[in-house]
């Protein structure tokens, strides 16, 4: 087993823990936030298992996944404001628990963890289905149009999977504030696909047909 990938997946791993919890935490003013606690719980205790499984499974994937270096300019861009929006996001959330500006009825933030786990259940069938898949818009050597599965319903399944959960995040953080500012994240991600479609038309042999076969990118019957 790869060692220098063991220690780069669990340094990045701790360090992503830390600072999500500081970003709500310390805004909050207090560790006594359960909606917090309940997020960091739904997001990380998936993403270990899911890293786990790739550790072994497909190490090769998830070294890809840990790669974070966008190499295309406009990527770059969105990438950049994509973490902007998460910053703002969460500390909203944190002053909201502060200040209680609203709060939402329990039923809308266990309904939003259901909207999580599922739409993280759909983000770990994109990675099995897709071992190409990276965290930046590449074309690895060999590479294949993956035409099966979600792929096969939509071309970005992965994106689908991410606008439910990154959606449903401030409902688990009883944050009405930082949902409105996380719907910001669905013109920055047709923004992305946008731009990947075009580079993908380019670079991989395939791709433009595969459009033409599947016709909705991200919600079927809708776009």
């Amino acid at each position: 087993m790869d060692k220098k990938l063991i220690i780069s997946a669990f340094s990045k791993f701790f360090l992503g823990v830390i600072l999500v919890g500081a970003l709500l935490f310390v805004p909050a003013g207090t560790l006594q936030y359960k909606e917090a606690w309940l997020f960091l719980a739904v997001l990380f205790i998936p993403m270990f298992i899911v890293g786990i499984i790739l550790m072994f499974k497909d190490p090769d994937l998830l070294r890809s996944r840990l790669n974070a270096k966008e190499k295309v300019g406009t990527q770059k861009k969105i990438v950049g404001f994509s973490g902007l929006m998460f910053l703002v996001a969460f500390i909203l959330a944190g002053l909201n628990c502060r200040f209680g500006w609203n709060s939402l009825p329990e039923g809308v933030i266990y309904g939003a963890v259901a909207v999580f786990l599922i739409a993280y259940l759909l983000y770990g069938e994109v990675l099995r289905e897709n071992s190409y898949l990276s965290r930046t818009i590449e074309v690895r050597e060999g590479q294949t149009v993956v035409d099966t599965g979600l792929y096969g319903i939509v071309r970005h399944p992965m994106y689908m999977a991410t606008i439910f959960l990154f959606l449903s995040i401030p409902f688990i953080l009883n944050s009405l504030y930082s949902f409105f500012v996380m719907l910001l994240y669905i013109p920055v991600i047709i923004k992305r696909l946008l731009n990947e479609e075009e580079f993908l038309k380019k670079e991989l042999p395939g791709y433009e047909e595969y459009m033409q076969k599947v016709k909705y990118r991200i919600i079927p019957f809708i776009y």
